[in-house]
C-alpha cells in the first residue's frame, strides 16, 4: 500500500459514518491470500498477484515420509511475483513423533529466514479424510505431540509454528487446550462467514481459511492486519494481531452451552424447518444435533454452530397473514424488546405494528416485512 493510499483510507476511516460505508471500508481493507498444494498441479502466480493476493502459503511435507512435489514450483514461483509466502507442514501424530517431523519440515523447506518476504513455518493439524479424526491419540497425548513439534522447530528456527487448526478438532481432540494460545498464532480453518469461536485461550487470530475455493487457486484466507504487518510478521516471525472487528450489525455467534432469546429464535426457526425441538431457549445436544442435520441438509459445515451462514439459511421473509413457528420467533424477539405481544404464531395487525416501530428504530424501511435486513436487527 503506498504512503498515498494509506492516508486515504485513514482519511476515509475517519469520516466513515454508515453501516454501508464501514463495511465498504471493510472489504477493501482486507488482505488476502491463499494456501496451496500438490492438489493445485499448475498456479498462474501472475494472474493471483494482479487478482490482488498478498500472501500465499505451500504445503512442503506430511509425516516424514512426504515432500509435496510441487513445492518448489509453487514457493518459488509465489516469491517471483512478490507474494509474501511461507510453507507449512501437515502434521501426522499417528506416524512419529512430533520433534521427527518438525526436523522433517524444517530440512524440507519449512525454515523460516527474516528477510522480510518468508511467513513463519504452518503445523497444520486437523482431521484428514480417511483416518481417525484424532489419528488414535489422546487428548493428552495430542497435546504433548503439538508441543513436541513446536519445542524443535522453535529451536530450530528461533520462533512458533503458526498452528492451523478448526475450532471443532482441537476442542474434540486436544481437550480444548489452552497450552499454546500464549505463545503460537493461530490460523482459524472456519468456512461458516465467521473466524468464531476461537479455540479455548485464543482471542483472536493471525490468518482465517474463509473457503475452499474462490478468487484464488487452492483455499481463500485473510490475514487479521495490515499490509505492513503482513511486512513485520514475515521479517520478524512474530506479531501482535488485533482484536477481530466484526462488521457493523454481525449475525451473532450462537452454539451448544448458550441460553437466551436468540437461542429460542433458532429452536422457532428450526422448528419451521422440520424440526420438532421444544422452546426452551437452552442450547443443548437436541439443538445441536437439529442444526447440523439442518445444516447438512443445506450444503453447509456441519458443525451445529449457529453462524452468519446458518441464519440466512434459517430465515425467510414473513408478513402479516403469515402463520407459524417463524411467526413465533419473530414476536418473541419482539416481546423480549418490551412488545405486548402473544407469541402465538400468527402475523396480526399487532405484530405488524411492533415490527414497524422496530424498524423505525433501526433506520430500516417501516414496511412491517421481515425480511433480512429486519431479521438481523432482530436477532443483534
Amino acid at each position: 500500500m503506498t504512503v498515498t493510499t494509506a492516508l486515504l483510507v485513514t482519511s476515509v476511516a475517519a469520516s466513515a459514518t454508515t453501516p454501508e460505508t464501514r463495511a465498504r471500508q471493510a472489504a477493501a481493507a482486507v488482505v488476502r491470500g491463499l494456501d496451496v498444494s500438490a492438489h493445485q498441479e499448475t498456479v498462474d502466480w501472475s494472474a493471483v498477484a494482479a487478482d490482488g493476493a498478498s500472501f500465499a502459503y505451500v504445503k512442503a511435507t506430511e509425516g516424514t515420509s512426504y515432500i509435496s512435489s510441487r513445492f518448489s514450483q509453487q514457493y518459488d514461483g509465489a516469491g517471483a511475483v512478490g507474494l509474501i509466502r511461507g510453507a507449512y507442514h501437515f502434521a501426522r501424530p499417528d506416524k512419529s513423533s512430533g520433534s521427527a517431523q518438525a526436523d522433517y519440515f524444517v530440512d524440507h523447506g519449512g525454515a523460516w529466514q527474516p528477510d522480510g518476504k518468508t511467513l513463519p513455518g504452518v503445523l497444520d493439524i486437523e482431521a484428514t479424510p480417511g483416518l481417525s479424526t484424532c489419528y488414535g491419540v489422546s487428548r493428552s497425548a495430542a497435546v504433548g505431540w503439538i508441543a513436541s513439534f513446536d519445542t524443535e522447530y522453535r529451536r530450530r528456527t528461533g520462533r512458533h509454528p503458526v498452528i492451523n487448526t478448526t475450532t471443532s478438532w482441537w476442542s474434540q481432540c486436544t481437550g480444548n487446550s489452552s497450552a499454546f494460545a500464549a505463545t503460537n498464532l493461530i490460523w482459524i480453518g472456519s468456512w461458516t462467514g465467521t473466524p468464531h469461536p476461537l479455540p479455548n485461550g485464543w482471542s483472536t487470530y493471525a490468518f482465517w481459511q474463509t473457503s475452499d475455493s474462490g478468487t484464488f487457486p487452492g483455499d481463500q484466507d485473510v490475514f487479521n492486519g495490515t499490509e505492513q504487518d503482513l511486512h513485520d510478521l514475515a521479517a520478524n516471525g512474530t506479531y501482535s494481531p488485533p482484536p477481530p472487528l466484526p462488521p457493523a450489525g454481525a449475525w451473532p455467534v450462537v452454539q451448544q452451552g448458550y441460553s437466551g432469546r436468540q437461542v429460542t429464535t433458532i429452536q422457532y426457526l428450526l422448528n419451521a424447518h422440520g424440526a420438532t425441538l421444544s422452546v426452551d431457549g437452552f442450547f443443548a445436544a437436541a439443538t445441536h444435533d437439529a442444526v447440523a442435520a439442518f445444516q447438512t441438509r443445506n450444503q453447509l459445515t456441519p458443525d451445529g454452530i449457529v453462524g452468519p451462514k446458518t441464519w440466512q439459511a434459517l430465515i425467510t421473509t414473513v408478513r402479516e397473514g403469515d402463520h407459524g413457528p417463524t411467526v413465533s420467533a419473530v414476536q418473541a424477539e419482539l416481546k423480549a424488546r418490551g412488545a405486548g405481544l402473544s407469541v402465538d404464531g400468527s402475523f396480526g395487525a399487532a405484530t405488524h405494528d411492533a415490527v414497524v416501530a422496530l424498524q423505525t428504530r433501526s433506520y430500516l424501511t417501516p414496511d412491517g416485512i421481515v425480511g433480512p435486513d429486519t431479521w438481523l436487527a432482530l436477532v443483534n
